[in-house]
């Protein structure tokens, strides 16, 4: 199969699978929140961060230098045999290295769980989660020795069945009428399947070892290579998952379930830029060698793209927020609020996409992680003062500055790479803003009246029809964007 080919093939398996896991997390989500309620939601969900963000001082970058030496080993050797020696031996460095930074991570998360004197549940859901962490860590590692070798197939299906494996096991926990700790169980069981698919894919197909070797020089150059790859890791690391913790602590359980609500919904409706950016990044990064002019154009199609899903998406479930928050049942009503603050950030949560994947693309990619530990202070220090005060709302008010800062950190940067025209995306984003006002008026009214579902086909329908009469996209640019995939060159 030709390289172009393979990757379409990859970003295909991808991006079904990341649509797929979102719907059925999501799905999840749901379920949970149904049955739980605001603080049992919250003790599960202050477990998971907790850890989460102790699991990257296991990886500290160590997945990116991986997956980008194994490749350039497969590039570099005709023979398969030889790639496959290169590849064991960086797997069995990088192995060498987690070993240590894995007791390391766990020691800490023990010990400073017990110092911040959690009740004994909770303590107990950390633990569980703790062995998630461990499990996902290795497994990632896994998949990315066989992202190396230009493989996404594996890695796709592994998403998908961890989802499906810890929904079956938390839906029977749930059925049965178990404690949440089985329900955390069902993460538990899901972590060992993908460690195990991991593990066989691995080893059965590539025939390589994931046993440590501890080849000094070899981790030495590992280790230096990872550091730019892990300042960026651990503060995106803390700034997704710091203010669930900070809020557990400052505020109450309670107040960390009523917060999931509207971050979940965010969280999986990313897959939308993801998936997008996931697509045209690899045009990118060829156009910045080979098509300035083409970076540009493709650069701000991708801002007005953006800027048309994301629009109509904040505005609608902010004015139909107390009908979604009826998705979660009873006692979540003091979410609407929050919900409706984060979905002014979602606008800016999707047009950072495009602006990181620019830098990246450009080899800027220093600027990004120094934004990111910009950002992440700023979070810090915000949620410190908002959270005392205000709870679930100061958190969100704190995603809401924090993603602004982020775009303005990252769009002063834009004239610096390409000749940017920015009226290009002002224009688009006003005829959107007014579509979707508009959009908004009419799903508030409709929505004492008819059901909610067919209000939201109804407003989607109405607002790609007034932006279309107000010019704000036309055919061309949705063949152009769609072409943009499919350039060999």
């Amino acid at each position: 199969m030709n390289k172009v080919a393979n990757i379409a093939k990859n970003t295909s398996y991808l991006t079904l699978a990341l649509i797929v896991q979102k719907i059925i997390s999501f799905t999840y989500f749901t379920i949970l929140a149904r049955n739980l309620g605001p603080e049992n939601l919250g003790k599960y969900y202050f477990a998971i961060s907790f850890t989460t963000i102790f699991a990257i001082f296991i990886d500290l970058g160590l997945i990116n230098v991986l997956t980008r030496e194994v490749a350039k080993a497969k590039s570099s050797f005709s023979r398969g045999a030889v790639a496959r020696d290169k590849a064991r031996n960086l797997l069995g460095a990088v192995m060498a290295i987690k070993l240590p930074l894995t007791l390391l991570s766990w020691l800490a998360v023990f010990i400073l769980i017990n110092a911040l004197e959690y009740p004994e549940l909770t303590k107990n859901l950390v633990y569980l989660s703790s062995i998630c962490m461990i499990l996902d860590s290795f497994t990632m590692t896994f998949f990315a020795t066989i992202r190396g070798f230009h493989n996404l197939k594996f890695e796709s299906i592994g998403s998908v069945f961890f989802m499906l494996v810890a929904m079956g096991f938390g839906l029977t926990a749930l059925y049965m009428g178990l404690s949440l700790l089985w329900v955390m169980g069902g993460l538990i069981t899901a972590s060992i399947f993908n460690f195990l698919f991991s593990l066989s894919a691995l080893w059965f197909k590539w025939h390589v070892s994931v046993l440590p070797r501890f080849n000094f020089k070899l981790i030495k150059f590992i280790s230096k290579l990872a550091i730019p790859f892990a300042a960026f890791a651990v503060f995106q690391r803390l700034y997704m998952y710091l203010d669930t913790v900070l809020l557990s602590v400052l505020a109450g359980d309670k107040y960390v379930g009523l917060y999931q609500i509207a971050f979940k919904l965010v969280f999986a409706l990313q897959f939308l830029p993801m998936a997008f950016m996931a697509a045209l990044y690899p045009a990118m990064s060829n156009y910045w060698h080979n098509n300035r002019e083409q970076l540009t154009i493709s650069f701000e199609r991708a801002m007005n793209y953006l800027i048309i899903i994301s629009l109509p998406i904040a505005i609608g479930i902010t004015v139909l927020s107390d009908k979604v928050i009826l998705l979660f049942k009873t006692g979540y009503n003091d979410a609407i609020l929050p919900m409706q603050i984060i979905m002014l950030a979602l606008l800016f949560i999707f047009i950072n996409f495009p602006i990181g994947s620019l830098l990246n693309a450009c080899d800027k990619q220093k600027i990004n992680t120094l934004n990111m530990i910009i950002v992440t202070i700023l979070s810090v220090i915000i949620n410190l003062i908002l959270i005392p005060k205000w709870q679930t709302i100061g958190a969100s008010i704190t995603v809401l500055i924090t993603n602004m800062l982020m775009f303005i950190l990252g769009i002063i940067w834009v004239p610096k790479i390409i000749k940017y025209r920015p009226w290009k995306n002002i224009s688009v984003f006003i005829k959107s803003l007014a579509a979707g006002i508009f959009m908004g008026l009419i799903a508030y009214y409709l929505k004492e009246f008819i059901n909610i579902f067919i209000v939201v086909v109804i407003s989607g329908m109405l607002y790609f029809i007034l932006l279309f009469l107000l010019k704000g996209f036309k055919k061309e640019d949705a063949l152009s964007i769609y072409n943009s995939f499919l350039k060999k060159n």
